[in-house]
């Protein structure tokens, strides 16, 4: 009871001097208007917010340095309709991001400072540098026209600090699981017209897996000289990631195995996902007489160790392993013109290119070892069992496009866009595969090489309507359609697969309304959409892909956030999602048939998501954030047979800010809910589970 009652103490002496902090630090004006953040990601020139047709969520850095958020799932947290909990076969430093309702991992188009990220391929999320983030912009739908065949339902767009800029922060934090991290972004000295800045973090985190661990380190420079009247700039990465996996769970029947403790790990002793990558980017921007003429060039290269095995799906504790070696070059190359051709129409016109080559031999034990399921016995490395598989898949995608763009701004109220694209597509691929006696009776040999190419147009209109304006306030109603397609992703999974698939494509269909109430203090975005996906690529009975299934996504999302006062805002969204099966015979491994789920729901695709937050930033003093988050009710397979309950997550921050210092007690996944929130595409009915409860103390100097 005398504890209850300290509690009650300390809470309202915070309650206390949060509120002076309030009264003397904070006028009773709200901060800028979220409206007229000035977003680039749907016209590659910077638009006020509120002006475009477009369902946009800005994410500013200053939040995610104030909630610490600083991985992805914490960072679009506050963003409705998308989930991206950590994790997922690309290793823990990744995450499975989905919106509207889709999990699938290459459905979305990362942007890091304008360069597809991963784009030729998948998105790169585990060198992601999250350090020095000016903004995030998530864009719901298909990418624009600039980005080419790249996504379908949404664009995360993450942007750094310009060069000479930065946060000019720094800060170090331990954690349980033996956990540290630590980060610093400063604008360094300026050279005459040459302006730089530089960004580091690193970490070592673990997690209730205590072979699981995550070991990474990251540098970003950044630098830019004004030459003429232009700008040349030099962007240069290096993302060093050390990650040991965790094991996915086994689906038994209608709902996740009992027979393995919650923690287990069947991963063989040398497992690893382990990258190298290094990136270089050069652009020159200037104006003309034109417009402003823009070209990007980016180079990369990756170097990824991948060793790990999978549970067989009868849950005997037999495992396959897998080792595999991969290198990837992923470039890019843009130049664009735009400008005022016509009074109020702006014309963008460009083209791009997106180059990728990946090769990867990989050695597999089928079968390799059997360890009981209790976890109890660390199983062998991958050095010491025999290899009854050889593989090898090198793949070559080249894709180009045109694109244009029109802007028309009529007044005050309306703004038109309209764009189409001429795709080219060319991929080249060759596979082979050697298996060897016991895995099969005789030695076997098969190898193909395929290709495609495909030319077509994506188009994309829109329009917005100001429907009235008073001051802060107003209403701006829009709508918009998309048709877009996408070449089939490789996995670079163990298995053969020979062919060259048709493009997944998706007709979208977007309508809301969105404006600022209360002397802009309240902002609101509201929209209904509907996607028509076909040409999904799932598995056959052989276990080969093919293009043999359709899907439909449609619901509506309510995004929110009021500025009580200038430091002090609450957010709150909700999304209803209705993602469904429109064609798809699917194989059921355990019947032995095929089914018709042509009217089911997508496994892991809840009707309902919400997530509300309270952010309390002052500049001094006190400080504290709350985000909380619901997953609704959703299934585990295809047949919905195997349904799963909603979840709640909390994640908590309380510090207090003295001149540049900062000592703040943090808190991701406060109730320790432990569900299963993505899928395995290489471990047959397995899913990974949410991280466990992690809890920090940090320390960080800010120069400003």
């Amino acid at each position: 009871m005398r504890g209850c009652q300290i509690q009650r103490g300390i809470l309202f002496g915070l309650l206390l001097v949060a509120g002076d902090g309030a009264g003397a630090d904070a006028p009773n004006e709200p901060r800028a208007d979220s409206l007229s953040e000035v977003v680039v990601t749907a016209s590659r020139i910077p638009e006020a917010l509120d002006q475009l047709p477009d369902d946009i969520s800005v994410v500013l850095g200053e939040e995610l340095r104030a909630r610490d958020a600083w991985d992805m799932a914490s960072a679009l947290s506050l963003v409705p309709g998308v989930e991206a909990p950590a994790g997922g076969d690309a290793g823990p430093s990744s995450a499975v991001p989905s919106f509207w309702g889709l999990h699938e991992f290459d459905a979305f188009l990362l942007v890091v400072d304008n360069i597809p990220w991963g784009g030729a391929f998948n998105p790169a999320i585990t060198t992601l540098d999250s350090t020095n983030v000016e903004r995030i912009e998530v864009l719901k739908g298909a990418a624009p026209v600039m980005y080419g065949a790249t996504s379908f339902v949404g664009v995360v767009h993450v942007l750094h600090y310009p060069a000479g800029e930065a946060a000019d922060e720094a800060d170090i934090a331990v954690g349980n699981y033996h956990s540290a991290r630590g980060s610093a972004a400063f604008a360094l000295p300026q050279w005459g017209d040459y302006h730089q800045s530089f960004a580091a973090s690193g970490e070592s985190v673990g997690f209730a897996d205590r072979r699981e661990n995550v070991s990474d380190g990251r540098l970003l420079y950044r630098g830019a000289l004004d030459l003429g009247t232009g700008q040349l700039r030099v962007d240069a990465n290096l993302s060093i990631v050390r990650d040991v996996p965790p094991s996915p769970v086994i689906r038994e029947g209608t709902a996740l195995t009992t027979l393995t403790p919650l923690n287990a790990n069947f991963n063989p002793a040398n497992a690893e996902l382990n990258e190298n990558k290094y990136q270089l980017a050069i652009g020159y921007s200037r104006p003309t007489l034109w417009g402003t003429w823009d070209t990007l060039v980016s180079v990369s290269h990756s170097h990824v160790d991948d060793i790990r095995a999978f549970l067989h799906p009868d849950l005997s504790g037999t495992a396959d392993t897998q080792d595999q070696n991969r290198q990837i070059d992923d470039d890019y190359f843009d130049t664009h013109l735009a400008g005022h051709m016509f009074g109020d129409v702006v014309l963008t016109v460009g083209a791009d290119l997106l180059y990728g080559y990946g090769r990867q031999p990989t050695l597999n034990g089928n079968s390799a070892y059997t360890v009981p399921l209790n976890g109890s016995v660390l199983p062998p490395p991958t050095t010491q069992l025999p290899v009854n598989e050889f593989g090898f898949v090198s793949d070559r995608r080249l894709f180009a496009g045109q694109y244009a763009q029109l802007d028309w701004k009529t007044g005050t109220r309306w703004d038109v866009t309209a764009g189409i694209r001429l795709n080219e597509t060319d991929e080249s691929k060759f596979s082979s595969d050697l298996t060897l006696p016991p895995f099969t009776p005789t030695v076997q040999f098969a190898e193909q090489s395929a290709s495609r190419r495909e030319i077509r147009p994506t188009e994309t209109v829109g329009a917005s309507y100001r429907l009235w304006a008073d001051g802060k306030d107003e209403a701006v109603l829009y709508a918009d359609y998309r048709d877009a397609f996408k070449p089939s992703a490789l996995d670079f999974g163990p298995d053969y697969q020979p062919a060259v698939l048709r493009p997944e494509t998706a007709k979208s269909y977007e309508g809301g309304l969105k404006g600022a109430v209360a002397d802009g203090r309240l902002n609101y975005q509201a929209e209904f959409f509907k996607l028509d996906f076909k040409n999904l690529v799932v598995a056959t009975e052989s276990g080969f892909l093919t293009n043999a299934a359709g899907e439909q996504l449609r619901g509506a999302e309510l995004e929110s956030r009021y500025w009580i006062t200038d430091i002090l805002a609450v957010a709150a969204n909700y999304s209803y999602h209705d993602a469904r099966f429109t064609q798809y015979l699917f194989f059921d491994i355990e019947s032995n048939a095929y089914v018709d789920v042509a009217g089911r729901e997508l496994p892991l695709s809840p009707h309902h998501l919400a997530s509300a937050g309270l952010l309390y930033e002052p500049r001094e003093g006190f400080n504290a954030t709350l985000v909380a988050t619901y997953v609704g009710r959703r299934y585990l397979d295809e047949e919905n047979t195997a349904p799963v309950g909603g979840y709640m997550k909390l994640d908590a921050t309380l510090g207090y800010r003295l001149g540049h210092y900062l000592l703040s007690l943090e808190g991701n996944n406060l109730t320790n809910q432990r569900p299963p929130v993505s899928a395995s595409e290489f471990g047959s009915e397995s899913f990974y589970l949410l991280n466990a409860r992690t809890l920090w103390v940090r320390f960080g100097y800010k120069e400003r």
